[in-house]
């Protein structure tokens, strides 16, 4: 009984996490992160600022876990409709330039706390039930390993230099620190420069950028 008890505690725990997100991303919108109000939030999902600070202690936090949660999104993606070499890599800058069309407050909050951090954040969690809340019907969803923004652009960086895509002989890590420049630079110079459609500035960055290693 006891057993039961907790598994069932850690899912209504799972679904209140996920339910903070989920209510986060509808609130703001296209607006800056920083208009969104934890008062709403949990007016929105029913819960106390008690429990929502148990679980994200401190607002930024939900910036975290929503980028974790869209790279499990590529996980799934990548598993059933795999990408390698320069094919990764424009997937992965698509993905971005999609996001960031969707939700630009989020993604340049992202953006913006990630300056504000003396060293790289460490993944925020994401357990199993949290990953079987969000894909219930994903059978395969114990397989797939969820990597980072950066682990994905190295992999594919990898694989695109095996492929002889890229030929200038470089580091693996500093192509990567490279590409992953490019890709937060173009969600700053598209708010900057009020740049559409987005994903054309996106594309024209890469495409630019793997020229000049080809």
């Amino acid at each position: 009984m006891e057993t039961i008890e907790v598994g069932v505690r850690a899912k209504k725990s799972a679904r209140i996490k996920v339910d903070i997100l989920i209510a986060s991303t509808q609130l703001v919108g296209k607006k800056s992160f920083t208009e969104l109000y934890v008062d709403d939030i949990c007016d929105r999902v029913g819960i106390s600022k008690v429990t929502f600070f148990k679980y994200f202690p401190q607002k930024d936090h939900i910036l975290l876990y929503f980028l974790r949660t869209w790279c499990l999104d590529r996980a799934v993606e990548l598993y059933h409709n795999p990408k390698e070499g320069i094919d990764g890599i424009l997937y992965l800058f698509d993905k971005v330039a999609d996001t960031f069309e969707r939700n630009p407050g989020l993604m340049l909050s992202l953006v913006s706390y990630f300056t504000s951090l003396t060293r790289p954040p460490s993944p925020f969690p994401l357990k199993p039930v949290e990953r079987r809340i969000l894909y219930p019907n994903e059978i395969y969803l114990d397989k797939i390993q969820i990597m980072s923004i950066p682990q994905m652009m190295e992999k594919f960086l990898l694989e695109a230099i095996f492929k002889k895509q890229i030929t200038l002989s470089s580091h693996t890590k500093e192509l990567a620190n490279l590409f992953i420049t490019v890709l937060y630079g173009s969600i700053v110079t598209a708010h900057l420069e009020q740049i559409s459609p987005i994903k054309v500035l996106f594309r024209r960055n890469i495409d630019n950028l793997l020229k000049g290693l080809s």
